[in-house]
Formats: C-alpha cells, sequence, structure tokens
C-alpha cells in the first residue's frame, strides 16, 4: 500500500508551517470500505472514533485525553489499527502522538459514513 503525506498530495491545503508532517497513512484513493469497517468493529475503536467527533475541539488529542484505563501498549495498537487503516491522521509532538479523524477524506470517499459513526449507538442488551 503507497503511504503518502497528505498535505503533498493534490489538492490538498497546506498544514501551518510549526505543524509536525502526520505520519504515514493510506492516500484517499487507497482508502478500503472493508479496512474502515474493520477497524471500526472493535468497540473500543468506534468510540476512539465516536469521541474525536463529537467531543474534540478542532486540533489533535493525545491518547491521554480519552481517559481510558487501559495499557498504554493497547492503546498505541488500537491507534495504529485507525490510522493503518486510514481513518486517523496522527502527528508526533515530541514524545507523544496526537490524532484526528481524516473526515473530508472518508466524507470524499465514502460519503455519509462518518455521518452513521457518529450516530450509532450499540443495541441495549437483553438479559435473561
Amino acid at each position: 500500500m503507497k503511504r503518502v503525506h497528505p498535505e503533498r498530495a493534490a489538492g490538498s491545503v497546506p498544514a501551518p508551517a510549526d505543524l509536525p508532517d502526520p505520519l504515514p497513512e493510506p492516500a484517499v484513493a487507497e482508502l478500503r470500505l472493508e479496512t474502515i469497517l474493520g477497524a471500526l468493529a472493535d468497540p473500543l475503536r468506534l468510540t476512539i472514533v465516536q469521541r474525536l467527533m463529537l467531543e474534540s475541539e478542532a486540533y489533535d488529542h493525545p491518547c491521554g485525553w480519552f481517559g481510558f484505563d487501559r495499557p498504554k501498549s493497547s492503546l498505541t495498537h488500537h491507534f495504529k489499527a485507525l490510522r493503518d487503516a486510514g481513518v486517523l491522521r496522527q502527528r508526533q509532538y515530541g514524545l507523544e502522538r496526537r490524532s484526528r479523524v481524516r473526515t473530508e477524506d472518508i466524507d470524499l470517499r465514502f460519503p455519509g459514513l462518518l455521518k452513521l459513526v457518529a450516530e450509532w449507538a450499540p443495541l441495549a442488551s437483553h438479559d435473561g
């Protein structure tokens, strides 16, 4: 899979000079629906994406922002899976990676998908 820095892709808006380059990610044309859906099938990853879309301001967030009680290695794995699927853009700020949803890219490739993700609520479990 060819990976590009999105700001270097044709038609992209350049990032401010002081913004770190994004980590490698799939180009928009290489985003695959089955890969994105596979990444979002994990409940923690779905929660990560929903929180970034619904609760975050317009800037990148570190893992600690989420407040998950999980080992750092586990969170690193989940964030990498979302980045590799093309769902998240991550930038390295010193020792931490910060994330945001690739909203424009995913909406361009799969219109309406992120709206469904944002509105999704799991069914209540039926005990008994």
